[in-house]
């Protein structure tokens, strides 16, 4: 590394030195998140926040374009709700937060604060719910939700955190599973053509799927660590939630039928994924999609006359064409701000000096690869659009081949050990959860998702050897 680098990191442990300290070090020096006054909880900055504004923006277009409508339900949840399904109850148990007391009295009946919503949801479709004309019904909710976790890192386990959780009800089973399949494509789109981060899709073993739900996929990213992130699940709720809740509709044929659910899910833990998949020893690289801030124009000798007037012509000009540009004319030298921005991961900067202006150009410099180049001022605009989509293409390439090179096919045990210490393992699996959780117990190791066309290239299970009924991802997570 060299020694202006290594003055200028020397607020943020290096990856190699300790990849979680150094995670913590960024989200914190870049001012998304600060740690909240009660254990486990955050407060998410401006800058984080804004980060988070644009993955709202982003997948609520692509929500909508699929027919779903936003509703809001309450935070409250009574016992009794969360009580009637056994398998949703024991799922959450461990995490739920309760409320017991109202003012100075006690509650006749304890309410849970929302760890996820199918209960409360269920009980007003119950009540909705009248005919097959009123189906479907595809509403999503963004909210807070409560899980009170024992071991948190801001973005990526917290006692409370923000999320988005859809909700639809069907017909038949087909639509369901239809639905259920549709949605995790939206997430698959969504991280990597807006994210740059690429994902495994598939199906979830029975141990690890949602609790209550007949199946449960997922998108699966890997960290620059080698761990697994979930970034994203899709459920198919079958009839199970509908024959608890009694969300029963009059069918064209005049018989009453129970619907058919689904229910899909993502979170802030997203941002922590944007992190730890495209952060480098600098602190954060933004995908410029999701970046508040996807240029930023220093003034070189900004008190040079017309230096200054010329920095917020170009950005008028490029947030004109929709880029979201800010001008740093703050008194701090050059160099300092070159790091202080690089530090929170700007796609790209540029500056402006008297030399510039006389020679019609600008210095831009892309923040992923720090390359410099010089550009006309004359078409800046399409030359700038263009380069964003670089950069967010290179981070993806770059996501991609680490994935590559940390992703190891396993036909015996010991190449299984080796592997999860490194990354992914891709292997056969025989399907029995006590294989599973004894893999767990020896390895640290989960089964992460099944690959939707299933290519075995091994008949025994990597574990137990017995005959493999399916090929599937392992690896270590957060």
């Amino acid at each position: 590394m060299a020694k202006k680098q290594q003055e200028f990191v020397t607020q943020i442990t290096p990856r190699e030195e300790n990849f979680s300290q150094w995670y913590t070090d960024v989200v914190l020096k870049t001012e998304m998140v600060d740690y909240g006054p009660v254990k486990g909880t955050m407060v998410i900055r401006p800058y984080g926040y804004g980060v988070w504004e644009l993955i709202q923006k982003e997948m609520d277009a692509r929500f909508k374009a699929t027919g779903h409508q936003n509703a809001y339900f309450p935070l409250l949840i009574p016992k009794s709700f969360l009580e009637r399904e056994a398998e949703h109850v024991e799922g959450f148990a461990p995490e739920v937060a309760w409320v017991t007391r109202g003012g100075t009295e006690e509650l006749a009946e304890p309410l849970v604060v929302r760890p996820t919503s199918e209960t409360i949801i269920c009980e007003m479709y119950a009540k909705w719910l009248q005919s097959w004309r009123d189906l479907p019904m595809m509403m999503n909710q963004w909210c807070n939700v409560v899980r009170w976790e024992k071991a948190t890192r801001p973005f990526l386990r917290t006692s409370e955190f923000l999320w988005q959780e859809g909700h639809t009800l069907h017909a038949t089973a087909e639509e369901a599973q239809e639905e259920t399949l549709k949605m995790l494509e939206v997430y698959r789109e969504f991280a990597e053509n807006v994210l740059a981060i690429p994902v495994f899709c598939g199906r979830k073993s029975e141990r690890e799927k949602f609790a209550g739900a007949a199946a449960t996929y997922s998108i699966e990213a890997m960290m620059q660590d080698g761990r697994a992130l979930q970034a994203g699940t899709s459920h198919n709720l079958g009839q199970h939630f509908a024959k608890v809740f009694d969300i029963k509709f009059l069918d064209k044929d005049g018989s009453h039928k129970y619907a058919w659910q689904t229910s899909w899910g993502t979170s802030t833990r997203m941002i922590g994924a944007i992190v730890m998949v495209h952060g480098d020893e600098r602190g954060l690289v933004l995908p410029p999609k999701v970046a508040p801030i996807q240029v930023v124009i220093l003034p070189i000798a900004a008190h040079k006359e017309g230096v200054l007037d010329k920095a917020y012509e170009l950005k008028a000009r490029l947030e004109a064409a929709g880029i979201r540009v800010k001008v740093d004319d703050r008194d701090q030298s050059a160099g300092w701000k070159f790091n202080e921005w690089e530090m929170r991961g700007v796609p790209m900067r540029m500056e402006v000096g008297p030399r510039d202006m006389e020679n019609g150009q600008v210095v831009v410099v892309r923040r992923d690869t720090l390359e410099k180049e010089f550009l006309p001022m004359e078409g800046l605009e399409a030359a700038i659009e263009e380069r964003l989509q670089l950069v967010h293409e290179g981070l993806y390439q770059k996501a991609l081949k680490l994935r590559e090179s940390k992703t190891v096919d396993a036909t015996n045990y010991e190449a299984f050990k080796a592997g999860v210490e490194k990354g992914f393992v891709h292997a056969m699996w025989c399907g029995d959860e006590a294989c599973e959780e004894q893999i767990k117990a020896e390895t640290g190791a989960t089964t992460r998702n099944m690959p939707f066309e299933q290519k075995p290239f091994s008949d025994v299970c990597v574990h137990c050897g017995k005959p493999a009924k399916y090929e599937i991802y392992f690896a270590k997570s957060y």
